[in-house]
């Protein structure tokens, strides 16, 4: 009787060995399949590129948040000392600047909320440049696991978690890009050019934001404007 307790202790510890030697053999290895699974906003979310791209972003949206602040204080300043020369003009002559005021306003809204657009833009661009960087990588992943196709996961009913490639695609391509320095071009934490004032040609890539930009209502001046007279 103590000898079959002893030999069931072993077989018991075997069996929960096994499993994990198993694992730890298929972890040096790509699994043989002919179908894999990838999550693609894992894969670039997880990865050194897209966290530095992450990284810049939320240094440029707080870059935005202060240009706009800085530009909605100097608008209403403007606005006030428009406010209190009313007095010594005429309502023809205040009228005129008042419209000048307001086509000011309306421009530098737009140039704000295509400064967001343009953000937005650079969003895209960065994932494209990210999964072409990336092709060669999960053609190879591809190769040898010998399947004809990488599915997207998030489409994917049901499946074996181990045909899901996501965390060794991350791996391989830190190992081969990186950050990005080195395809060309900007890399994905490059930083754009710095805001420019309210009338500049330019508009860097700035923060992911709705666009909006609280100035004072181009209608504001105009409701200040004395009556004409009959």
């Amino acid at each position: 009787m103590w000898a079959l307790r002893v030999c069931g202790a072993l077989l018991v510890a075997a069996l929960l060995v096994a499993p994990a030697t198993s694992a730890r053999a298929q972890d040096d290895q790509v699994v043989r399949s002919p179908v894999l699974a990838i999550d693609p906003d894992a894969l670039f979310t997880r990865s050194q590129f897209g966290q530095a791209f992450e990284e810049q972003l939320i240094e440029d949206s707080r870059a935005l948040e202060a240009e706009n602040r800085r530009i909605e204080g100097e608008l209403a300043a403007e606005e006030q000392a428009l406010t209190e020369k009313r007095p010594q003009m005429s309502p023809e002559e205040f009228r005129d600047l008042a419209d000048a005021f307001d086509t000011k306003v309306q421009r530098i809204r737009n140039e704000q909320q295509a400064k967001a657009r343009k953000l937005s833009e650079r969003g895209d661009a960065a994932r494209r440049k990210f999964l072409n960087a990336a092709g060669p990588i999960l053609q190879r992943i591809m190769q040898e696991a010998g399947a004809a196709v990488i599915v997207d996961k998030r489409t994917i009913f049901m499946s074996a978690d181990i045909i899901d490639v996501t965390g060794l695609a991350v791996e391989r391509v830190n190992e081969a890009i990186g950050r990005g320095e080195d395809l060309g071009g900007s890399g994905a934490g490059d930083a754009p050019d710095a805001p420019e004032g309210p009338g500049a040609d330019e508009t860097p890539s700035v923060p992911d934001t709705d666009g909006s930009v609280r100035l004072p209502p181009a209608s504001d001046t105009q409701r200040a404007a004395p009556p004409e007279n009959p």
